[in-house]
């Protein structure tokens, strides 16, 4: 079912976008590195990462960054233009081992977060800012970043 669009005189400086929850575990790390091509044996080998100083297997960061470009766009709808993204790596997140085939273990879900920080027109273009960032349960932004979307006029 299609979002209703929205747009730029809907939103205000503070306004915070829906929070997008997200699950990291081992099979979805095989998954993403498989897609990605990033087989670096931190995001899949516990003895590996463990002695390079991770304390275990780490999300990869490009897949975090994945997240947060899914929670914006998700957001600003299909006639939103992301103008800037950005995101910084901040934090090492842990994924969940898995019980069976086909399902993980309880533990972490992150949460991917965004307020509009500025709102403006510039030329043709009704933008606004966003502080953006992956959470853990901890309440600890591992990563975070900006964008700035386009938004559609509705005036």
């Amino acid at each position: 079912m299609a979002q209703e669009q929205i747009c730029w005189e809907d939103v205000e400086a503070g306004y915070e976008l829906p929070i997008l929850e997200k699950i990291a575990h081992s099979v979805m790390l095989v998954k993403w590195a498989g897609a990605s091509g990033d087989f670096n044996p931190h995001h899949y080998e516990d003895a590996f990462a463990q002695s390079q100083g991770t304390g275990g297997v780490i999300v990869h960061g490009l897949l975090k960054h994945a997240w947060l470009i899914q929670l914006v766009t998700n957001w600003m709808g299909d006639e939103g233009f992301m103008k800037k993204f950005s995101c910084q790596y901040r934090g090492m997140d842990y994924p969940r081992k898995m019980k069976t085939m086909n399902e993980p273990e309880d533990g972490e879900t992150w949460q991917c977060q965004g307020k509009i920080t500025n709102k403006y027109v510039d030329g043709d273009d009704h933008c606004v800012d966003l502080e953006i960032g992956v959470v853990n349960g901890k309440g600890e932004t591992t990563t975070p970043g900006t964008a700035t979307v386009i938004l559609p006029s509705s005036g």
